[in-house]
């Protein structure tokens, strides 16, 4: 089945064609300044030139070629668990996440409508970042706010990263040789965006992104877990507006606020250069992973694996070997030299660990691309 995926943000659109089931792509790329002073116009002409490229390198003969378009979606809400054929239905409700995801929804949405209107026989298929985070329980994914307050406005623990998450646990099984229904485990996606996840029997239970991503883990330049009278402390003794906080917390925190630079490897060459501001930073990263780690390992009793994933999980070395440092009365032992291996997927933890902990690639357009499938073929 040829597939496919799209990932429209609001001034660019990533794509990738499978031919199922082969795994790897047909073609890629990435279409970016898109808007009325960039490089390209709209949404429209960039997908005018997606399907030119595609045509012309011999990936696919015509657009109708294509059997199915599966979209990245950021927000289902609490709706939508697992992939959805777009209707208007469908449609309808992704255009009404957009308050919940405002930088991420409205483009999701342009994204399909495009693609509807080139080719409107072809099926297009939603598949969502905040569904595999559905399975959690009231008591894990509900804020200690009055109840009347979530109820109105949907004020709840989503989670985001699902897509990686859920693919990374799969393939954690299949290493393992068992059913992802019979392990618990913790995963880890650590890119310039970051979150953990509590997986119990297949199931996310717990993450730590929230409301929005901004919540959890130390990120590239998003602040993770702070005190929230932080915001109104700062609303009421300076001269910064919510606008202007919101940018501070999201876009110039993590990592950038702390040292100026939001790139593991060139804060991973102050920390060897003796640079303090580095080395304190990185040691916060480290120790808010390290933190969700033992919450985890609590929440769930058994732990059969870790995984760490994302650009910085899958090729920091020092970043996870700083993570595991100290772990082994927690049952993990890390093998150093295991660590220092490259590829695809590898365990580094030794035979004595009784935690498996691996380094597995996440590919997140795969697995939307195999949803898409799967719904369309069931």
């Amino acid at each position: 089945m040829t597939i496919l995926v799209l990932n429209a943000g609001s001034s660019s659109v990533k794509y990738q064609l499978f031919n199922l089931p082969h795994p790897t792509p047909l073609a890629k790329g990435n279409i970016e300044h898109i808007g009325p002073q960039g490089e390209v116009k709209n949404h429209r002409d960039a997908f005018a030139i997606i399907q030119k490229s595609l045509i012309e390198s011999g990936a696919i003969a015509s657009f109708d070629a294509i059997d199915a378009v599966g979209h990245r979606v950021v927000h289902g809400g609490d709706r939508y668990s697992q992939a959805m054929r777009i209707d208007d239905e469908v449609l309808d409700a992704i255009r009404s996440f957009s308050k919940l995801a405002p930088l991420h929804n409205p483009a999701n949405a342009l994204g399909i409508i495009v693609a509807q209107n080139l080719s409107p026989s072809t099926p297009n298929v939603a598949v969502f970042d905040t569904a595999f985070h559905q399975t959690m329980p009231p008591e894990n994914y509900l804020y200690a706010i009055p109840r009347a307050i979530y109820e109105a406005h949907k004020i709840r623990r989503y989670g985001f990263h699902g897509t990686s998450h859920h693919y990374v646990a799969l393939q954690m099984a299949q290493k393992l040789g068992v059913p992802l229904e019979s392990l618990n485990l913790i995963t880890l996606h650590l890119g310039n965006g970051a979150s953990a996840c509590a997986i119990a029997q297949g199931k996310s239970i717990d993450t730590s992104m929230g409301f929005t991503p901004l919540e959890g883990l130390v990120m590239g330049t998003r602040s993770g877990d702070i005190d929230p009278a932080i915001t109104t402390f700062l609303l009421d003794n300076s001269t910064m507006t919510h606008h202007d906080i919101d940018t501070l917390l999201n876009k110039q925190s993590g990592l950038l606020g702390l040292t100026g630079d939001n790139d593991i490897r060139t804060l991973l060459g102050r920390v060897d250069a003796g640079d303090t501001q580095a080395q304190i930073s990185m040691q916060l990263y480290v120790n808010r992973i390290k933190k969700y780690i033992g919450a985890y390992m609590a929440l769930l009793g058994r732990v059969d694996g870790i995984v760490f994933t994302g650009g910085v999980g899958e090729h920091a070395v020092a970043v996870r070997s700083a993570v595991l440092e100290g772990l082994a009365p927690l049952g993990i032992v890390l093998d150093a030299h295991a660590n220092r291996q490259e590829g695809e997927s590898f365990c580094i933890t030794t035979s004595k660990s009784p935690i498996a902990t691996w380094v597995i690639a996440t590919n997140e357009e795969l697995f939307i691309a195999q949803q898409t499938a799967a719904l369309l073929e069931s």
